[in-house]
C-alpha cells in the first residue's frame, strides 16, 4: 500500500509552497499530486514552477502526477489545462471531463474524485479512456467499494482519500472574496491570509464548514487511520493524504507506520489529534453521516 500526498489545496506564498515540497521529499509518502486544482486565479507559481518541483520530487524517489483544476470557467483556465495534459513528462490527474478528453486515447491518466466514478459501468468506460488509476469519490461507502472491486478491471490502481479537510463543493462564486466584501475579480488574493482555509462556525461556537475561495470544505478532518487494515483487505493501493500548513511529516509517518504495523492500532488516531486542524470523521466511509466518528469494530 501506497501513500500519496495529494493536491495542494490552499493558496500559499510562492516559497511556502516550495520549502513544503522540499520537506515533503524527505518523508515516506510514495506519489505526490502537484499543480493548482481550485482556483486559476492563484498564481504564485507558473506551469513550470510545478515542473520543477515534480523533477525535484522525481529525484527524491517520488512519482509526480500534475493535477488539473476541477472547475474551468474561463478560455484561459481550458488553455491552461491543455498545457498541462500536454506534458509528456509525467503522469497527470484528470479533474473534470474536458481533461479526460483531453487525454483520452492518448495516454494513461488518473481519475480524479470530482469525475464521481460511483458504479461499474462508470468505471470501466474511463478505463477504456484510458485510466489507469481512480480515486473514490468521497462520498462512497466501504461496502460499495467493495462491490466494485469484484469487477474491477485488471491493472486499475484504487486510491481512496483517507486524510484531510474534504473538498465538497466548488462554485463559480468565490466564497472567501463574498466573505471580505470584496468582488470575485478583485479579491486581493485573501485566500492566501488562510493557510487551512478560513473556519465557517455555527452559532454555537461548532466548526461547521471552510471556505476555501471557490471550493467549501468540511471542517471537520476526515481520518481513515483506524481503518487501514480494512482498506488493505479491499485491495485499495493507495491512500491520499491531504496537504496542511502544519505538522504534514508527522501526518505522513502516523499512515506510514499504520500501513507498515502487522496488527490494528487502537490509539493511532487518538495520537494524531493534535495534528490535526479540527476533531476527525469518517462517517462516509461507514455509511453515516460525513461528520460521524465511527470506531471500527474490534476483531479478535
Amino acid at each position: 500500500m501506497k501513500l500519496a500526498l495529494g493536491p495542494l489545496q490552499y493558496y500559499w506564498p510562492r516559497d511556502t509552497v516550495f520549502d513544503f515540497y522540499q520537506a515533503m521529499a524527505e518523508t515516506p509518502v510514495d506519489v505526490v499530486y502537484l499543480g493548482e486544482a481550485v482556483c486559476s486565479r492563484r498564481r504564485e507559481l507558473r506551469q513550470s514552477d510545478w515542473i520543477d518541483i515534480a523533477r525535484m520530487l522525481r529525484d527524491a524517489g517520488k512519482q509526480a502526477v500534475l493535477s488539473t483544476m476541477v472547475l474551468l470557467e474561463s478560455t484561459s483556465d481550458v488553455s491552461a489545462m491543455h498545457k498541462i495534459a500536454q506534458d509528456e513528462e509525467f503522469l497527470i490527474e484528470a479533474n473534470d471531463m474536458g481533461a479526460v478528453h483531453q487525454l483520452a486515447g492518448k495516454r494513461a491518466f488518473v481519475a480524479g474524485p470530482q469525475l464521481n466514478l460511483f458504479n461499474a459501468d462508470s468505471l470501466n468506460w474511463m478505463v477504456g479512456l484510458g485510466a489507469s488509476r481512480w480515486v473514490m469519490p468521497l462520498e462512497m461507502r466501504q461496502a460499495d467499494l467493495a462491490v466494485l472491486h469484484q469487477h474491477k478491471p485488471a491493472g486499475l490502481e484504487t486510491e481512496v482519500f483517507a486524510y484531510g479537510r474534504m473538498p465538497l463543493a466548488f462554485s463559480a462564486r468565490c466564497f472567501t472574496a463574498r466573505h471580505h466584501n470584496l468582488p470575485k475579480d478583485d479579491c486581493g488574493f485573501r485566500c492566501i491570509e488562510h493557510p487551512d482555509g478560513q473556519l465557517l462556525a455555527t452559532r454555537e461556537g461548532e466548526g461547521f464548514l471552510v471556505l476555501n475561495g471557490i471550493q467549501t470544505q468540511s471542517a471537520r478532518v476526515h481520518n481513515l487511520i483506524q481503518d487501514v487494515p480494512a482498506l488493505r483487505a479491499l485491495g485499495v493501493e493507495l491512500l491520499r493524504l491531504s496537504p496542511q500548513s502544519q505538522h504534514m511529516a508527522e501526518v505522513i509517518a502516523a499512515f506510514d507506520a499504520a500501513r507498515k504495523a502487522p496488527q490494528p492500532d487502537a490509539g493511532a488516531l487518538d495520537r494524531m489529534r493534535p495534528l490535526m486542524p479540527e476533531a476527525p470523521c469518517n462517517g462516509y466511509w461507514h455509511g453515516k453521516p460525513g461528520l460521524d466518528l465511527v470506531q471500527p469494530a474490534v476483531t479478535s
